[in-house]
């Protein structure tokens, strides 16, 4: 089926609502990255540990495989747009917390902090997503979505760089007090945007686990919905590493500026900029309608396997940037698809589950990722092997997508 989407300048143009909860994503998600190219540079200058990395990545992920489920239970019971406000003023007043952190032995607040700031986010994120679906009609999604995914990718790519530069210039502290101001913004911005709670109408009060599995229930229920809601997480297996990694080669390979805060912040900006294009590059080569959205999944796996490859080769930052840049092209293909087609697929009212045990899934496959690499840091992995190892984890799942998607859309194809 064809999927004629909107522009994405005119859908900001006419639909306000949309272009409110973009504004928020855009102040928040700028701030997230000043905050965590601070807290990377921070922990290792405090520590030296890649190790103590990956817990940090750990701690960031973990809790939304606690609380991500019933989060999507709330999500899909209370006003989303409250849930997001509340969510934003949290995240606020505990980034400031971080201020606290002077010495090695207080590592432990950072964790602390890290892991209820993460659980808020884990309310907000599934929520922000199915608000996408209240407030664009069925041919804005592709659109809404692809705006939503270079947004992510500009936000890192600009997030990333200034961060790096302020972590390195000014300092760390400077960095947390512009995440918290940014969370108080996106607050302000939702505050003003008219969300349709389509999902409270004619909803009968059940009990929490008779929804959570109702949840399970519909993305079980259908092979295609069950894959769209796992690739994620297949993909995370090896891209959660790869978030330590940078950190590593910036900070050891190719050094720039204090605690190789510079180099650091030039590979997660070579990151967002790849999963910024990445959609925009294959919706102009392949059109927009389901077939090909289906069909570009696990191309995009493959995509980023090949990338991480030649990272492990690259023998300076600017060509190992490149690599990072093209990777993370097929990364952002099969996120921003999956989701559009988790959008079209599921009822509005269940939304908040799906979405939730989505992020589940890739958050418990990041932590796991995250905490092996850390581990293989540790104990003195050579990190240009590590990369390549961790690159061929891209590989079986992608084939086997694009395998099993092309079969499925060929079928569609021929009974349409």
């Amino acid at each position: 089926m064809a999927i004629y989407s909107v522009g994405y300048l005119t859908l900001l143009r006419r639909n306000h609502a949309f272009r409110r909860i973009w504004y928020s994503q855009v102040v928040s998600q700028l701030g997230d990255w000043f905050d965590s190219i601070a807290l990377y540079a921070l922990i290792y200058h405090l520590t030296g540990s890649g190790l103590a990395i990956g817990t940090l990545m750990v701690a960031q992920f973990l809790p939304s495989t606690i609380v991500g489920l019933w989060a999507g239970v709330l999500i899909d019971r209370l006003p989303r747009k409250l849930l997001m406000i509340i969510a934003d003023i949290g995240r606020a007043a505990l980034v400031l917390v971080f201020l606290l952190v002077r010495d090695p032995g207080q590592i432990w607040i950072i964790y602390l902090v890290a892991i209820l700031k993460m659980s808020l986010t884990a309310l907000f994120e599934p929520a922000r997503t199915a608000c996408i679906s209240s407030v664009a009609a069925r041919d804005e999604l592709v659109a809404a979505n692809a705006i939503g995914s270079a947004t992510w990718s500009a936000m890192l790519a600009i997030g990333a760089a200034l961060g790096g530069l302020v972590a390195g210039t000014l300092g760390t502290q400077a960095a947390f007090v512009i995440d918290s101001l940014s969370f108080l913004l996106s607050a302000a911005f939702i505050w003003n945007v008219p969300i349709p709670e389509l999902h409270l109408e004619g909803a009968l009060p059940r009990k929490p686990l008779h929804e959570l599995r109702e949840g399970f229930a519909f993305i079980a229920s259908q092979q295609n919905i069950t894959i769209y809601a796992i690739c994620k997480a297949l993909w995370s297996l090896g891209g959660g590493g790869v978030l330590l990694l940078l950190t590593v080669f910036g900070r050891k390979i190719f050094p720039i500026g204090v605690d190789g805060a510079l180099s650091i912040g030039l590979l997660y900006a070579a990151r967002g900029l790849g999963a910024g294009i990445g959609p925009l590059i294959a919706q102009r080569l392949g059109g927009q309608t389901e077939q090909f959205l289906r069909r570009a999944i696990g191309p995009g796996f493959l995509l980023t396997g090949l990338g991480y490859i030649g990272f492990s080769q690259a023998p300076s930052l600017w060509l190992a940037a490149l690599c990072v840049l093209i990777a993370h092209c097929g990364g952002s293909i099969q996120w921003t698809f999956s989701t559009v087609l988790l959008q079209q697929k599921a009822p509005n009212r269940l939304q908040g589950r799906v979405f939730a045990a989505d992020l589940t899934l890739l958050t418990l496959a990041t932590a796991l990722s995250s905490y092996v690499a850390g581990v293989a840091v540790d104990a003195l992995w050579e990190p240009h092997i590590l990369s390549l190892i961790l690159a061929i984890v891209f590989i079986p799942p992608g084939l086997w997508l694009t395998l099993k998607l092309w079969q499925q859309a060929s079928v569609v194809s021929k009974h349409a």
